[in-house]
C-alpha cells in the first residue's frame, strides 16, 4: 500500500482507500477515496502544498486531487501553525471561512472558536450552522431572523454578502412583523392573514414590534388559536411593556 493511504470497510462492506498526511506531529485525515490511485494523489497534493509556500488559497482551485477545504486546512496549517477541522485560515485581526473558492465568509476573531467546531452548508440559497443536532441560520448567530432578506431585515455596509463581521452588518430589522419604511424613517408593521395587512407607521422597531404582538393577540381572540408568532421582547421592562403596549396606536379593523 503506497505511504499516506490505508484501506477502511464501511458497514456494508464497500471498500474505500482513505488518505492522511502528518504534520507537526498531527495526524491530519484527506478523506476517502474509491481507489488507492486517487488516494495517494491526494496525499502527495497535499505534501505539496504543506512544504511549498508559493501556492496559495487563490491558485489552489487548479489542484483536483484534494479536497478543496481540506486544502484551506492545510494552508492555514502551514502558514499559521495551527489546526482547524473546518476550513478556516487566519488574518491579522480577521478570518476567513472558505466554504468553497467563490463563497468565502469574513468574521471577527471573537467568532473563531465557534467556526473551528461548527461547519457551515448551503441549502436552498441559506446558509446555515450544524448546532446541537440540527440545522440553525448562519445569521441567528448574529442576531437575524432565519430566512433574513438583504436590504429588508439587514445591510452588509461594505457590499459583500458574506462579510459577517460586526462592524459590517447593520442589522434592520429584529422582529416578526416589522420591515422599514420605504423613506426609511420609520418601520411598518403589518400581519399576515389572507395577505398582508399594515398595522401602522411607528417611528422605532420597538413600538412597530410591540404593535405587531397587540394585532397578534387581537387576531387570535377574534379568530381562535391560530399560530401566529409573536415577539420576544426584553429590552425593556414588563411595565414599559405594557404602557407602549396600551397606548399603541393599530388599525381597528383587522
Amino acid at each position: 500500500m503506497p505511504k499516506g493511504v490505508y484501506i477502511t470497510e464501511t458497514a456494508a462492506g464497500k471498500v474505500l482507500y482513505r488518505a492522511s498526511v502528518t504534520k507537526s506531529s498531527r495526524h491530519i485525515s484527506l478523506g476517502s477515496y474509491p481507489d488507492v490511485k486517487k488516494a495517494h494523489k491526494a496525499y502527495l497534493t497535499a505534501l505539496k502544498v504543506l512544504e511549498n509556500n508559493s501556492i496559495s488559497l487563490d491558485d489552489f482551485q487548479d489542484f483536483r486531487a484534494l479536497k478543496y477545504e481540506k486544502a484551506v486546512i492545510l494552508m492555514n496549517l502551514r502558514d499559521n501553525g495551527i489546526y482547524f477541522g473546518t476550513p478556516i485560515y487566519l488574518r491579522k485581526d480577521y478570518f476567513n471561512y472558505y466554504l468553497t473558492p467563490d463563497i468565502v465568509f469574513t468574521f471577527d476573531l471573537e467568532d473563531l472558536f465557534y467556526f473551528s467546531s461548527h461547519k457551515i452548508s448551503k441549502r436552498g440559497g441559506h446558509y446555515f450552522v450544524a448546532d446541537y443536532g440540527s440545522q440553525v441560520s448562519l445569521g441567528a448567530r448574529f442576531g437575524l431572523k432565519p430566512y433574513s432578506v438583504e436590504g429588508r431585515d439587514c445591510r452588509f455596509i461594505n457590499g459583500d454578502p458574506y462579510d459577517y463581521r460586526r462592524s459590517n452588518l447593520e442589522i434592520l430589522n429584529t422582529y416578526h412583523g416589522v420591515i422599514v419604511s420605504p423613506d426609511n424613517k420609520g418601520y411598518i408593521a403589518r400581519v399576515h392573514t389572507s395577505g398582508y395587512t399594515k398595522i401602522g407607521f411607528y417611528e422605532s422597531a420597538l413600538e412597530a414590534a410591540i404593535a405587531y404582538n397587540k394585532a397578534v393577540d387581537m387576531l387570535k381572540r377574534k379568530n381562535g388559536d391560530k399560530n401566529w408568532p409573536e415577539n420576544y421582547i426584553d429590552e425593556v421592562s414588563g411595565k414599559v411593556y405594557a404602557e407602549i403596549y396600551n397606548s399603541v396606536k393599530i388599525i381597528p379593523n383587522l
